[in-house]
């Protein structure tokens, strides 16, 4: 048997390969552990969530860290989620900056989201940490 170091974790390699596969699955979940998730909430006037959900999804289709656009089933009534990722809060920082410097970009958003504030009534964001 050989201990193979990894961060503060140490495996041991047997002549199955059971460990090597332990070692390849722990390095993708110590690397998830430093990841955010945002919810972003809009609480619309009725009839509007579908609505908003479509623009949405047309405006975000080239953005990577959008996760889902979701919007109720049960609970208050009316609202869209959507759901991005960020490897950080310094990541998800930078990618308005980097949005808002592309002058396409913000072009096709303020195209597509044209009237979007008259279709909701108010909105939250929450930003949580994955362990």
């Amino acid at each position: 048997m050989t201990g193979v170091q990894f961060d503060e974790w140490t495996f041991v390699i047997f002549q199955n390969r059971t460990a090597i596969r332990w070692n390849i699955y722990f390095r993708s979940f110590i690397k998830k552990l430093n990841m955010i998730i945002v919810h972003d909430t809009f609480v619309c006037k009725p009839g509007n969530a579908s609505k908003l959900a479509k623009m949405f999804k047309e405006a975000m289709a080239d953005n990577k860290e959008m996760v889902y656009i979701m919007t109720d089933m049960s609970g208050q009534y009316n609202r869209v989620v959507l759901v991005s990722k960020h490897d950080s809060l310094t990541a998800y920082e930078q990618s308005w900056e980097k949005m808002k410097q592309d002058p396409k970009a913000m072009e096709k958003m303020n195209k597509i989201m044209a009237g979007y504030i008259d279709m909701y009534q108010s909105g939250s964001r929450e930003i949580f940490q994955v362990w």
